[in-house]
C-alpha cells in the first residue's frame, strides 16, 4: 500500500483539489484527508488568459509567455495546497510516497496528437520534498488515444468497493462532462459527453460577474429556448461512437447569445443535460443508478433537469459514500501509484488507445 496525494485543477478553474488516499493502485482504496483551495480572482484571470492564448499556440512554437506565467503560478498554488493539506492532516512530506500532479489542461487536440497540461513537476517535487508524477496524458495521445477521460480506472475501483449487483454509470460534471460505465462483468466504457459547467460558468461570469451560476439560481429564473437548444445539439460529436474526448472550447455559445441572462443560463444547463442523455445512448443498456461527481452535482437546477431527463436514479456521489469534490484528485493519486508500478493508466475502451497504456513522468525529490 502506498500513501499518495492527488492534485487536480479542472477546466472550471475553481481551484486546487487535494486528497490523500492509501492504495495499491489496483482494487484497494482507502480515502484520507482532503481539502480544496479556491483560486483568487487574480489567479483565475491568469489561468483564463493562458487558456485564451493557447488557442493559437501552434506545434513547434515556444510556450507563450502568458502560458509560462500561468505554469509558474499554478505550480506555486499546488505547492501551497500540498503544504496546507499536510498541516491539516498532521503529516510530514516523509509520510507521503508520491504526489499525482495533473496540472492544468490548456490545450487538448487529440486528433492532432497534442495535449498540454501545464505544471512544473520537478519544481513541485523540489518545493514539497515529495516525489511527483505528472504528465499523465501525453503517452496515450502520442499512441493515438484521446488522453481522456483518465479517471475511469479509479471509478471502477470505487464501484467494486460498493459491492453492487447491477451496472453503474458515473457521470462527472466538471468543465467538460464525461461518463464511465462499469458493467457487471467489470467491463469499462468511458468518454466525454459534451459540455459540463464551462459554458454555464462563462455565461454567468459575463452577465453577473460571478464566476459560476451559484446554486443554479440564474438558470432557475429562466426558460429553456428549444430552438437554441436544438442548434447547440446540432453537432456531429454527439453521433460519434466512443471513445471520444473534448476541449473546454469545443462548443460555442453562439446559439444563446440573443437570449436574456436567465434564459441563456437555463438553455446552456439543458444543453449539458441533453448531451449527457445523448451520450448514454452509446452504453450497453440503461443503468438504474447514475452517480454524479464534480461541481455540477452542487447545481440544484442542473441536477433536477438531469433527474427528469434520465427518469430518476440520479444520485450525488455522497449518497453512496464517495466524496464528490475529491474523486478526481483521488484518481490522480491512484494513477500516480499505477504509474510507479508500471500499470496501465488508460485502456482501448476508455480513451481509444490501441493497447493498454502506461504513462506519467516521475520527478524525484532531493533527499537530505
Amino acid at each position: 500500500m502506498f500513501r499518495a496525494l492527488g492534485l487536480m485543477s479542472g477546466t472550471s478553474l475553481d481551484g486546487v483539489d487535494a486528497a490523500i488516499i492509501e492504495t495499491d493502485g489496483e482494487d484497494a482504496v482507502r480515502p484520507g484527508p482532503s481539502l480544496a483551495v479556491p483560486y483568487t480572482p487574480e489567479e483565475r484571470a491568469v489561468l483564463r488568459a493562458a487558456l485564451e492564448v493557447s488557442k493559437g499556440w501552434l506545434p513547434g512554437e515556444p510556450m507563450p509567455e502568458a502560458v509560462a506565467e500561468a505554469e509558474r503560478l499554478l505550480t506555486l498554488a499546488h505547492a501551497q495546497a500540498v503544504r496546507a493539506l499536510l498541516k491539516q492532516a498532521k503529516l510530514t512530506p516523509a509520510d507521503i510516497d508520491v504526489i499525482g500532479f495533473h496540472g492544468q489542461t490548456v490545450l487538448h487536440q487529440p486528433d492532432r496528437r497534442r495535449t498540454v497540461q501545464i505544471g512544473m513537476g520537478a519544481e513541485l517535487a523540489r518545493l514539497t520534498g515529495i516525489d511527483v508524477v505528472n504528465d499523465f496524458r501525453s503517452a496515450d495521445v502520442a499512441a493515438g488515444g484521446h488522453g481522456a477521460p483518465l479517471v475511469p480506472l479509479y471509478h471502477q475501483a470505487l464501484v467494486k468497493s460498493l459491492g453492487v449487483k447491477e451496472p453503474v454509470a458515473i457521470i462527472n460534471i466538471g468543465g467538460v462532462g464525461n461518463v464511465t460505465y462499469v458493467g457487471l462483468d467489470g467491463s469499462l466504457i468511458a468518454f466525454d459527453t459534451g459540455p459540463g459547467n464551462a459554458l454555464i460558468d462563462d455565461w454567468a461570469h459575463r452577465h453577473t460577474d460571478i464566476p459560476v451560476d451559484l446554486d443554479g439560481a440564474l438558470a432557475a429564473e429562466g426558460e429553456v429556448d428549444v430552438d437554441a437548444l436544438e442548434k447547440l445539439m446540432d453537432n456531429p460529436f454527439f453521433d460519434l461512437p466512443p471513445p471520444k474526448s473534448l476541449d473546454r472550447f469545443s462548443f460555442s455559445p453562439a446559439p444563446v447569445e440573443h437570449l436574456s441572462p436567465p434564459d441563456g443560463a437555463a438553455t446552456l444547463t439543458a444543453f449539458t443535460v441533453e448531451a449527457i442523455a445523448r451520450g448514454l445512448a452509446h452504453i450497453p443498456g440503461m443503468p438504474s443508478r447514475f452517480i454524479v461527481c464534480g461541481g455540477g452535482r452542487r447545481n440544484p437546477t442542473l441536477m433536477a433537469m438531469l433527474s427528469k431527463r434520465l427518469q430518476g436514479g440520479v444520485l450525488p456521489a455522497e449518497d453512496v459514500g464517495w466524496r464528490g469534490d475529491d474523486v478526481e484528485a483521488e484518481a490522480f493519486a491512484y494513477l500516480a501509484v499505477r504509474s510507479l508500478k508500471g500499470l496501465p493508466l488508460s485502456l482501448p475502451s476508455t480513451t481509444g488507445v490501441p493497447a493498454p497504456m502506461t504513462g506519467g513522468q516521475l520527478h524525484e525529490a532531493a533527499r537530505p
